[in-house]
């Protein structure tokens, strides 16, 4: 008798016996280094590699729900263009009853959740409920319920739930701040593809991924533990049964786990989580100055070993930075504390901030290094929006626009700009989405006037003008757009 391999029988039970004695003398190695280690061991014995996950999952299994969100859409039937001949008229009659009537269908889509309080509230994705009329949660034992949506967190993909009945329910506690090393073990627990509740294991394979393109805040927990579709808002685990991330995306060709899924930071869920408490939107501190990444020519010009931290392009005046003396050519290389590596990762380590706060930055400056107290307030709404709809014939017809202040360019992601007229919304029927407007674009000047207030502007539409002469910001760049009225 001999292996598939050719190796012999007795040649295959003495390589069994070296490997053994090898493995034992391995596991000793493994056994002095750990004992310094403390919490962190690898197996060293047979009894040890028998060790189960099943009491973390029995701990925390109860605590991650299924979340079914639908939405109602009106379809309108399409009546056929025969039913205005007269020939057909006399036949059939007028079109009507449920032939013209609008048609309702209803949307669904399915993820995971996890439960973070005895009291049902529930943090999953934003995707998995976005645009949802209705949202019922089901929970390991098959119990399901209605859930409020309190709060959605585009920018961080994240919302929280809070199921309709009295607790208490299993919850899973959060795990602290940045506890996660690369090669820890952890599981993910959600419902992949609707088969119902699935626990995949695997380790942190990286952290601080920050080029994921998913949220606004690229900061990662990357992992090889299997994550499919409908995996989405459900737990990821360490060992201490504590929730360490938010399951949100594959990096996927086929639609499958591939070995590489991405995890939102629990210290951001906790983040958002506690926003919910205080309103239906979450206030970040506001710093009000732009940053760029350390390049390795700007690195070595600055002197540096290594490119680290990120460099202040721009300071904005009334801003915490420059109260707090940030100037441009700053090299910000750590928030309190924790290092800061490119400006997604100082994003993510300044936006999870308290505000009310104190947050110090280590700056490189000069050659030396100093520490720079920044206070963590909110962005100002320093002029009355005064949103406005726009429907007189023109250019901007079919716009809403809002007069800009820190406070709105921070909820529509711009950088820079904190004065002028600003487009939030754009009717697909207007003039506006023909000529190629998009919210976000800041208008300047309409036929040489400057625009600095949505009143301003709604007062220039309204002019009769054979030429229309726009003055449009949109990002670094300003367009010039010229039509005929």
């Amino acid at each position: 008798m001999a292996w598939e391999t050719g190796m012999t029988l007795g040649a295959g039970r003495k390589l069994i016996k070296l490997t053994a004695v090898f493995a034992l003398a391995v596991g000793t190695v493994f056994q002095g280094a750990n004992a310094q280690d403390g919490a962190r061991q690898v197996p060293t014995s047979a009894a040890e590699m028998k060790l189960s996950f099943a009491p973390i999952v029995r701990d925390v299994g109860p605590a991650v729900v299924n979340v079914y969100a639908s939405r109602r859409v009106v379809q309108q039937r399409r009546v056929s263009p025969f039913f205005d001949d007269p020939f057909f008229k006399r036949f059939f009659g007028e079109p009507g009853g449920n032939l013209s009537r609008p048609r309702e269908r209803v949307q669904s889509s399915l993820g995971s959740g996890v439960i973070i309080s005895e009291d049902g509230t529930v943090i999953t994705n934003h995707h998995v409920i976005k645009d949802a009329d209705e949202v019922r949660v089901a929970l390991n034992d098959r119990r399901e319920f209605d859930a409020e949506i309190i709060l959605k967190d585009e920018r961080t993909d994240l919302a929280v739930l809070k199921i309709k009945a009295d607790g208490p329910f299993d919850s899973v506690p959060f795990a602290e701040a940045d506890s996660l090393e690369v090669g820890d073990i952890v599981l993910a627990i959600g419902n992949p593809f609707g088969v119902g509740q699935t626990v995949t294991q695997g380790i942190v394979s990286a952290l601080a991924r920050t080029q994921v393109g998913v949220t606004d805040y690229q900061f990662f927990i990357q992992t090889d533990a299997a994550i499919n579709p409908g995996n989405s808002g459900g737990a990821l685990v360490d060992m201490h049964g504590r929730l360490v991330g938010i399951n949100t995306a594959i990096f996927s060709r086929s639609g499958g786990s591939n070995g590489i899924g991405f995890a939102i930071p629990a210290h951001m869920a906790r983040f958002v989580a506690s926003a919910a408490g205080q309103g239906d939107m979450v206030r970040r501190p506001w710093l009000g100055a732009t940053v760029q990444t350390v390049s390795a020519e700007i690195s070595e010009a600055l002197g540096l070993d290594r490119p680290r931290g990120v460099l202040v392009t721009n300071v904005f005046e009334g801003s915490p930075a420059r109260t707090a003396g940030l100037r441009v050519s700053d090299l910000v290389v750590a928030i309190d504390g924790k290092e800061v590596i490119d400006p997604d990762s100082f994003g993510y380590r300044f936006a999870t901030k308290p505000l009310g706060e104190v947050s110090n930055f280590t700056v490189l400056r000069s050659g030396g290094e100093t520490i720079i107290d920044v206070r963590l307030e909110p962005a100002p709404e320093t002029v009355p929006r005064d949103e406005r709809f726009l429907d007189e014939f023109s250019p901007f017809e079919g716009v809403t626009v809002m007069n800009l202040s820190p406070a709105v360019a921070e909820e529509l992601r711009i950088e820079g700009d904190y004065e002028g007229v600003v487009i939030t919304a754009v009717d697909p029927r207007g003039t506006a989405r023909r000529v190629g407007l998009r919210v976000g674009d800041i208008v300047r000047s309409v036929n040489g006037r400057q625009i600095d207030s949505t009143e301003r502007l709604e007062r220039e539409t309204r002019r009769d003008v054979r030429v229309w002469d726009l003055e449009i910001e949109r990002g670094d760049q300003v367009q010039r757009i010229r039509l005929r009225g």
